[in-house]
């Protein structure tokens, strides 16, 4: 890996942290092409969505919508809103999550931890996603509010450009050789602002956007889904920063086979999110399909660790007919075939 990706070995705030994450090649066809993890998780927070949380705070600071002692308003089903906590901690801000009940616990205590104000809609104890209420709650706090910005990041245009880095290590790390991105398309600001900045580096590539089946962002029908912090729930609209003209390819992916393909990646030693459990069904199942020699790079924006109580729970994912054992010994079968080209 160049030296360009390494981290420096003494920071002064943990945002100075963002950035540089490593790849992992996870596997590998008879005919050279390799399927490459973009470890997004190796940020603070476990997570690639607080390099947009830091964008779109150093926006509303570079208009004048936030200065000091200033308060931040986001809707978020947990990622971008521990991202927002870091950065808002660091800098003196009082930070406000509207959050509903699909957000899993470990996200929302953890932005407790960092001094979060959690403010709840749909408290009728079900785990449906609440998107659209949460959007119109967090505008209605933030309405007339001196020094008080709602980031909403679903039309911020802050947090596709919080991800132009990510093409930037790309093409360092791979010398400029990169074949197919493959995201989870939810705000639209990891697949899409990457991809923009992408294409400004390098040609010939092909972007391809994953989301879960019941979103609508590539149509219907639309349906209750488990896969947090991706897609686009019935009544929610559609994020300003999905750019259907950067994308070649929009995929549709269940829980159960995101799911199936998290607890069979883990049995390689990695644990990792569940709506990048679907991004890397969908890669490993086309892999083969590609050119030989070519270098597909599937964006992992989230790790495991915050969905222990869910997705590699065998209590919580049978209660919800999600666990198939079938569906796993499948990807077993699919990663012990390519991982043996290595």
């Amino acid at each position: 890996m160049p030296g360009a990706l390494q981290r420096p070995a003494v920071v002064a705030r943990v945002s100075d942290l963002i950035g540089r994450t490593p790849l992992l090649e996870l596997a590998v066809t008879e005919t050279g092409s390799r399927l490459l993890l973009k470890l997004e998780m190796y940020n603070p927070t476990g997570t690639a969505k607080i390099r947009m949380a830091r964008a779109m705070i150093d926006a509303a600071e570079t208009a004048g919508e936030l200065r000091s002692g200033g308060r931040i308003i986001e809707s978020t089903s947990g990622n971008t809103g521990l991202g927002l906590a870091v950065v808002a901690a660091e800098r003196g801000y009082h930070f406000t999550a509207v959050v509903d009940n699909h957000a899993c616990a470990e996200k929302l205590r953890g932005m407790k931890a960092l001094g979060t104000e959690l403010v709840r809609v749909g408290d009728d104890g079900t785990e449906a996603l609440a998107t659209a209420a949460r959007e119109e709650l967090a505008e209605q706090m933030a309405r007339g509010q001196d020094n008080t910005v709602f980031t909403e990041q679903h039309n911020n245009p802050a947090n596709g450009a919080g991800y132009f880095p990510v093409a930037h290590e790309l093409v360092e790390a791979l010398d400029g050789k990169l074949d197919v991105l493959i995201a989870a398309v939810g705000t639209g600001g990891a697949l899409f602002g990457t991809a923009r900045e992408l294409r400004t580096l390098i040609s010939g590539f092909t972007v391809v956007g994953v989301e879960p089946k019941g979103s609508i962002a590539f149509g219907g029908p639309a349906h209750d889904y488990y896969q947090s912090g991706t897609g686009t729930p019935e009544g929610a609209e559609l994020g300003a920063l999905v750019d259907f003209g950067l994308l070649d390819e929009g995929v549709k992916v269940g829980d159960i086979e995101a799911f199936a393909t998290c607890r069979a990646v883990a049995r390689t030693g990695l644990l990792i999110g569940g709506s990048a459990g679907g991004v890397v069904h969908a890669a490993l199942t086309r892999l083969s399909a590609l050119p030989p020699g070519s270098t597909m790079v599937a964006l992992v924006n989230d790790g495991g660790e915050k969905y222990l109580d869910t997705v590699f729970n065998d209590d919580w994912m049978r209660e919800r007919d999600l666990l198939s054992p079938d569906a796993e010994h499948e990807i077993d079968e699919l990663l012990t075939k390519l991982r043996g080209n290595r």
